[in-house]
């Protein structure tokens, strides 16, 4: 990657022992159920006009919310509150019967951006509960993810919020449980749990695939490589994003001596570079470049003008927009309506 020209900013290029330089881990930033939720909400404002109604945040990112409340987009927390017969798109994590059934009594017209890996998690929970069985859901207990899923077979669900929890949950029949999870955790605290939940019931049944998106996964890879490296690891995303937050905590695991978590580069502190020649920069997956290259550009003014991207996976995966959205309202087709595999 080319050198970055310095530009005169909040930061102070002090002296350090050694060479600046900034590890750049990638992938990072927008994965294909952001870029699909994100794109859901400008596409109805398109089609319908403002204003369209959102339930909760489409992602959990402030600086979306607030860019897509600009052009018209209203963030309510329960659709009660969304006027009779209006537009309303359920956000990216996913909701319950319950609220699909709140919203059809209303008569509003629901727009479903859930992400399709989060889907998957909730057709397991059906079958599962079909077939009977206590689903051990291994998540953080009010996050909204966690809420949908759980809503899909309340009577079969019990969240399991860490590996403490693991060694005293309690089921009916050892021999009919199964583990699922929320799809943003560490992959590292997520098979921890997994192991003690096994120790104490050996006959544990995994899902038919891993629920942890491929996107989370990717992101901790990449943040494991540059970390090793890093004297400071800066993550960009908000602190309601359970992987951006997940990022900051693998960071510190795998060997950077510390790592902090920003919504805006204003919140970059100049003590945190104190003899620091090696800074790692990330970003969660509901995070826009454009936030992770403004932090790179105040780095720069700090001396930190050597970027290297780390570069672990390749990801151009796309995902078919929600099917009221893939005509336009003279009925041509979107040309994101389909998804597959973004051209290089």
């Amino acid at each position: 990657m080319p050198r970055i020209p310095g530009r005169r900013g909040r930061l102070q290029d002090n002296p350090v022992d050694g060479h600046k330089r900034v590890l750049l881990a990638a992938p990072r930033g927008y994965c294909a159920g952001v870029d699909r939720a994100v794109v859901a909400v400008e596409k109805a404002l398109q089609r319908y006009g403002a204003p369209v109604y959102v339930r909760k945040q489409i992602v959990h990112n402030i600086h979306v919310v607030t860019e897509l409340e600009k052009q018209g987009a209203i963030f309510v927390d329960e659709v009660d509150e969304v006027p009779e017969g209006a537009h309303v798109v359920f956000s990216a994590h996913g909701v319950s019967p319950a609220v699909v059934s709140a919203a059809a009594d209303r008569g509003l017209q629901a727009i479903d951006a859930t992400c399709p890996l989060v889907t998957k998690v909730h057709r397991e929970a059906v079958r599962f509960a079909r077939d009977d069985y206590e689903i051990l859901l291994i998540g953080h207990d009010g996050h909204e993810e966690v809420e949908g899923t759980a809503g899909e077979a309340p009577d079969h669900v019990t969240i399991v919020n860490n590996p403490a929890e693991a060694e005293t949950v309690q089921v009916k029949d050892p021999s009919r449980v199964v583990w699922l999870s929320q799809t943003t955790l560490s992959v590292d605290e997520t098979m921890a749990t997994v192991e003690k939940l096994r120790e104490r019931f050996p006959e544990l049944h995994n899902p038919p695939s891993d629920d942890i998106c491929y996107a989370t996964q990717n992101r901790q890879v990449a943040i494991k490589k540059v970390a090793q490296d890093a004297d400071l690891v800066i993550v960009v995303g908000s602190a309601n994003s359970s992987n951006s937050v997940r990022l900051v905590e693998v960071a510190l695991e795998y060997g950077a001596k510390a790592a902090y978590r920003v919504d805006y580069v204003d919140e970059v502190q100049q003590e945190w570079l104190d003899g620091v020649h090696t800074v790692g920069v990330t970003s969660g997956a509901s995070v826009p470049e454009v936030l992770v290259q403004e932090v790179i550009e105040e780095l720069a003014g700090a001396g930190y003008r050597d970027v290297e991207e780390v570069r672990t996976a390749e990801e151009d995966l796309m995902f078919s927009l929600p099917k009221e959205l893939r005509q336009d309202a003279s009925g041509k087709q979107d040309e994101r309506a389909r998804g597959g595999r973004a051209a290089r």
